[in-house]
């Protein structure tokens, strides 16, 4: 049987493996899911509420471990304590709002009729999380799942091998039942031809487009429903009238932390004329003060990327900007801790445009592009000018404004004076290639659950 390994990014040595399950092996694991579902449905909302809520206290239990874990693994510098602050925020939010989101939608109430529809889970979900940020992005979708009465399996990647393990271990050992949360290691072949066999009723894929579309065409002809949380290459916007210092803090902190490995972080920077020279020269000095080396040093602030294949990606888009006319401002020698592999020194590009990858394709990595620009609609055409469709962030001190214009980005969210941040109120989604459906907010309960229509007459 095929072993799947974790090669970390901080020592290109073998972090974790895990034997990778047969089909067979897998889909009895999923039918046993199925099996516990109705049961786990049948206990009351709040009893499944309060039980999410304790693994998720259990999980913060094992931060000693799971930190490290992450930093071993992905390669994000333990000075920034793992993913508890927004993990904790997303669970407490959506345990606040199930109640509300899965009661019954009551048309009429009489001594003639009972009309009404009810939220019904779908059955068993399907979680296939990335290695970015395995925690968060898990929780998305395991917290209103398990909340809502479905059977959670959970896939992760191999970057980040152990954290669906350590999920799973965390939330049964709160009293969540074994086969009610489910952890499995499974190889691309086994994962599609478990989805293409039916085996799931709902399907949450974050990662590539590519991915993205391989989970389409496995799930071609089996209803179960998608939710797929894709690539992007999300622009800001700084207006005459912004905020200089936190325009300049906010986006270059959303476009190099995780060493730009975000999925809504800031990969190019659109900044009115007149603020433009301001803005770059306190962008580089924001850059140049980051502290690249071993993420398991707490003076570190800026980790290696978690695969040498991604920070090739960016090397590769870097350079051929620059053989085209791109600036670099960031002076390599202030990193010498690059390696060509794994460690990649930060970069802030200029003179670039929209004929280079850097500016068009996902980048995913330290680098960000800045264009000036001459007024809103010239702004408007670059943000628009992309295959995604995930975030915008808008930097002016005028909120009619900032609503105008973000009424015609093509986005999943608007941001005004903020950048690389979920609001658990709010829908996580995205258009175009960044992909489709919802998660978060009573939008997250309602794609994570099916409507069901009473109509009782009482009298004949």
């Amino acid at each position: 049987m095929a072993m799947i390994q974790c090669v970390s990014p901080v020592n290109g040595q073998v972090f974790a493996e895990r034997e990778a399950m047969s089909f067979e092996a897998a889909k009895s694991k999923v039918a046993r899911a199925r099996q516990a579902q109705k049961a786990w449905s049948r206990r009351p909302l709040d009893e499944r509420v309060e039980l999410v809520l304790k693994g998720v206290g259990r999980l913060n239990e094992m931060a000693s471990e799971v930190v490290p874990e992450l930093a071993w693994q992905m390669g994000r510098p333990i000075r920034y304590g793992g993913e508890f602050r927004g993990f904790n925020e997303r669970s407490n939010y959506l345990a606040s709002i199930a109640a509300d989101s899965l009661k019954p939608l009551v048309i009429e109430e009489s001594g003639a009729f009972e009309r009404r529809i009810e939220r019904e889970p779908h059955g068993v979900v399907f979680v296939i999380a990335p290695w970015n940020y395995p925690y968060m992005t898990a929780i998305n979708t395991v917290a209103p799942a398990l909340m809502a009465g479905n059977t959670v399996v959970l896939k992760h990647a191999q970057q980040t091998l152990l954290v669906g393990e350590r999920m799973v271990r965390a939330f049964v050992e709160a009293g969540i039942p074994e086969d009610v949360f489910v952890n499995l290691f499974l190889t691309h072949d086994v994962t599609s031809q478990l989805i293409a066999d039916g085996c799931f009723n709902f399907i949450n894929f974050t990662g590539s487009v590519e991915g993205g579309r391989a989970i389409e065409r496995a799930a071609a002809g089996s209803f179960a429903g998608l939710g797929l949380e894709l690539g992007g290459k999300d622009p800001g916007y700084v207006m005459e009238d912004a905020n200089l210092d936190a325009a300049v803090d906010t986006l270059m902190d959303g476009a190099f932390f995780n060493s730009g490995q975000c999925c809504c972080g800031i990969e190019r920077v659109y900044v009115h004329e007149s603020l433009f020279d301001a803005f770059v020269e306190k962008a580089v000095a924001f850059v140049s003060a980051y502290k690249l080396g071993n993420p398991l040093e707490q003076e570190t602030t800026l980790g290696p990327m978690a695969n040498k294949r991604f920070a090739a990606t960016v090397r590769s888009q870097t350079a051929e900007a620059i053989a085209a006319g791109a600036r670099p401002l960031i002076d390599a020698k202030l990193f010498p801790q690059d390696d060509g592999g794994t460690y990649l020194a930060p970069q802030v590009l200029i003179d670039v445009d929209h004929s280079m990858r850097v500016m068009k394709e996902e980048s995913f990595g330290p680098v960000v592009g800045i264009m000036k620009v001459k007024n809103d609609g010239e702004a408007l055409a670059l943000m628009n000018d992309s295959p995604y469709g995930l975030t915008a962030s808008l930097w002016t001190s005028d909120s009619r404004r900032a609503a105008r214009i973000g009424r015609e980005v093509e986005t999943g969210t608007v941001f005004m004076n903020r950048a690389d941040y979920l609001d658990p109120a709010l829908c996580w989604t995205g258009c175009k290639e960044t992909g489709k459906g919802g998660s978060l907010s009573v939008i997250g309960f309602q794609n994570l659950t099916r409507p069901k229509s009473y109509h009782l007459k009482k009298t004949l």
